[in-house]
């Protein structure tokens, strides 16, 4: 269609010289609309920033609870009290130990909080029970001291937080097949949003147990970790560890891609349970 002439504006472009002038043609709406370009811009500009703050804050918030469920852990370690290596007392002794079994508890209580099985303190031998009671103070405390080395090391051996500090742009349950919107498919994880060759980094100690083409999924990283946990990495444009690497929280184990049965560059990221999926979100922070 041909314009009409006041359709068009014509923008002259002058060098420092003032020589070899060129014109361009745009339709005149598009100047009489430059500022509500300028504020769409400005929209847009505003909202990454304030995405990229969120994020980033996200992130503190993350390792912050993290920090906290593991000092809470560390912090009953350490060499035994003066009062159980002084006169013994019974007293003393059993407010020490009361006082970790409530720091227990309360760490328990994260746990369950996402999802996770808790843990039993009976048969440390601090509560009074029969064998308890066969247990001198120094032994209790040092059963204690044990069993929390233990705990340190299971919680290192959970999947916890992000795999990539991200947007999530699919949760984990029934959605319309992107492939086909005429169907309802079962997402077993979530997809966070990236670009290609973004770090996709492992969220638990682990050891690899697939990496390669997995179906669907392209090229895939699952890592085994401790309680039957597995974590899996799908859509990679590409694998940086290999089967039977021992891998540990935060080290890469690919790149983001979009490989396999993908519409656009994301990582899909499962958690699954002795073989089934789980819902991840309850691993990303300890307030779930």
């Amino acid at each position: 269609m041909k314009l009409k002439p006041k359709d068009v504006s014509t923008i002259v472009i002058l060098n420092k010289n003032k020589q070899g002038a060129k014109t361009i043609q745009v339709r005149t709406r598009h100047i009489n609309h430059l500022k509500y370009y300028g504020i769409g811009l400005l929209g847009i500009l505003t909202l990454l920033v304030g995405t990229i703050i969120f994020l980033r804050n996200k992130s503190q918030q993350q390792e912050a609870e993290k920090q906290l469920l593991l000092s809470q852990i560390v912090s009953l370690k350490g060499k035994i009290p003066a009062e159980l290596q002084k006169d013994g007392s019974k007293n003393n002794a059993q407010s020490y130990i009361q006082s970790i079994e409530a720091k227990l508890k309360s760490i328990n209580d994260y746990l369950r909080k996402r999802g996770l099985k808790g843990f039993q303190t009976k048969s440390v031998g601090g509560d009074n029970n029969a064998a308890g009671a066969k247990l001198s103070d120094k032994e209790v405390y040092m059963a204690y001291n044990d069993y929390l080395s233990h705990l340190v090391n299971a919680v290192g051996f959970t999947p916890m937080g992000y795999p990539r500090i991200s947007s999530m742009t699919s949760s984990f349950g029934y959605r319309s097949d992107p492939f086909d919107s005429g169907h309802a498919e079962f997402h077993p994880g979530i997809d966070f949003k990236g670009h290609r060759g973004d770090v996709a980094k492992c969220t638990a100690n682990g050891r690899v147990v697939a990496a390669g083409w997995y179906g669907g999924y392209g090229k895939c990283v699952r890592v085994a970790h401790a309680n039957g946990f597995e974590t899996l990495y799908g859509h990679l444009s590409r694998i940086t560890v290999e089967v039977g690497q021992t891998v540990a929280v935060g080290d890469k184990v690919g790149e983001v891609g979009s490989t396999g049965h993908s519409t656009g560059t994301h990582l899909h990221y499962e958690v699954r349970k002795d073989g089934k999926p789980i819902n991840p979100v309850k691993f990303l922070t300890l307030n779930n």
